[in-house]
């Protein structure tokens, strides 16, 4: 695992500093508000940058407006009483403990994200050599080891949407992360692609009998469809299987490959996990230590598991 410090964004921590001197000149103006309109405009840049601003991922977008939601809400309440965990000497505490109280979560929530993302790539890649498996298919092969072969594919398939579903579930871990969805989509369409077997007189793995629920996600294989499809055109059934497992098994390797989708999330999370974990004292020393993140229960199992996995909290 990649937890380098994010060159890019090397200068955020001089960047926080300079924001905690003008703490100073700020209170002589006495203009609290102007200081977190200025945290807000610079985590907003900061943090996008740490998680690979940029990148299609969405989840930058909700992160950056949970941060101005949570400092627009911090001046608001700017006359109440300091919070344990802020920094009376601050121009605007209650500002400085919205930004620490976000990044704290923000820190729990990247290793949530990223075991859980290490965990769909893991699927993905037994989900090629499954695809693999089909592509290698001959004549020699019977057709119990057809069947048999095909259904195990798709028994890892429903394994997979299974495993992830309430993940990408609205308010779910990977909800709002591209990879992920995109990751979904792209294997759901080449088990749906009728373009399979077009030379045999099939369109797709529909004629043989497998197919995709519009509700659940979850894929099916018709025997009887399966066997008919055999007794009619059992040459054109295994090229058809050919074909498709090798293109399903092509769209995972490209959904795992380096500099993609899957490689290029946990590469940015990564970066930003390696970022906070030796920047976070410094940031907690200059503007207080801020809220404790309040994970949700799936987001505690994930962490824990980033914690068993990696070693590291």
């Amino acid at each position: 695992m990649s937890v380098s410090n994010v060159s890019s964004a090397d200068s955020l921590f001089a960047l926080l500093s300079q924001a905690g001197k003008s703490a100073t000149a700020t209170a002589s103006t006495g203009g609290s508000a102007s200081f977190a309109a200025y945290l807000a405009n610079l985590q907003a840049q900061s943090l996008a940058t740490l998680v690979g601003a940029g990148g299609s991922d969405s989840n930058t977008a909700s992160s950056l407006a949970g941060l101005l939601a949570s400092l627009q809400s911090s001046a608001a309440a700017a006359n109440a009483p300091p919070a344990a965990g802020s920094k009376a000497a601050l121009a605007d505490p209650a500002a400085a403990f919205g930004m620490m109280s976000f990044i704290n979560q923000e820190n729990v929530d990247f290793k949530a994200e990223y075991a859980e993302m290490s965990e769909l790539g893991r699927y993905v890649s037994a989900l090629q050599q499954a695809g693999n498996g089909l592509a290698g298919l001959d004549a020699s092969a019977t057709d119990s080891a057809l069947k048999t072969r095909l259904q195990s594919l798709v028994g890892q398939y429903n394994d997979w949407v299974k495993r992830f579903d309430a993940d990408m579930q609205s308010g779910g871990i990977l909800a709002d992360t591209r990879a992920a969805q995109v990751s979904r989509y792209e294997l759901a369409q080449s088990i749906e692609n009728r373009f399979n077997g077009a030379a045999d007189g099939f369109n797709g793995l529909a004629d043989l009998g497998v197919s995709i629920d519009a509700g659940t996600g979850l894929a099916s294989l018709d025997g009887a469809k399966l066997d008919a499809a055999l007794a009619n055109n059992r040459q054109g059934v295994i090229d058809t299987l050919q074909q498709f497992g090798a293109n399903f098994a092509k769209s995972a390797q490209l959904l795992d490959s380096s500099n993609n989708f899957i490689a290029n999330r946990l590469d940015n999370l990564g970066r930003a996990i390696g970022y906070l974990r030796d920047n976070l004292p410094s940031l907690q020393a200059e503007f207080g230590s801020g809220a404790a993140a309040k994970p949700s229960a799936s987001v505690a199992q994930a962490l824990a598991a980033y914690q068993r996995i990696y070693g590291l909290s």
